[in-house]
């Protein structure tokens, strides 16, 4: 079991800055996967980023590529989700979750929710114009 609590988020102007963060708790690993996904008002839950829980290997869905910085403080066991040039289209609830199973990096972490088994309670993320 390994449950997660997300902080953050919140209301910003187009362009500015947030960071959500995620604590993980219980049976955490190393190589077990971290992700990030968002939902919109009247759409599908879609991917946003992932990594290992080592902090290493991290990816992006290509919207959100070069504005969005996903990252672990090792001295704790908190994932961060850096979220900077943000747009009314970023306006979402955004959830963290973990996948227990290996997946190694020549694969690439799954984007799909149904490969992750733990989910944050989400946070709300709104961007003005």
């Amino acid at each position: 079991q390994v449950q997660l609590v997300e902080s953050g988020g919140g209301l910003v102007q187009a362009g500015g800055s947030l960071r959500l963060s995620c604590e993980a708790s219980g049976n955490t690993f190393s190589n077990m996967v971290m992700a990030w996904f968002r939902q919109a008002p009247g759409k599908e839950r879609e991917f946003v980023a992932a990594m290992r829980w080592s902090g290493t290997n991290p990816t992006y869905a290509d919207s959100v590529k070069g504005r969005f910085t996903t990252s672990r403080d090792n001295n704790k066991s908190t994932v961060y989700l850096q979220m900077n040039s943000l747009k009314p289209e970023d306006t979402a609830v955004y959830y963290c979750a973990v996948s227990r199973i290996y997946y190694s990096t020549a694969d690439g972490f799954p984007r799909g929710e149904p490969a992750y088994a733990y989910w944050g309670q989400g946070s709300q993320v709104t961007v003005s114009s």
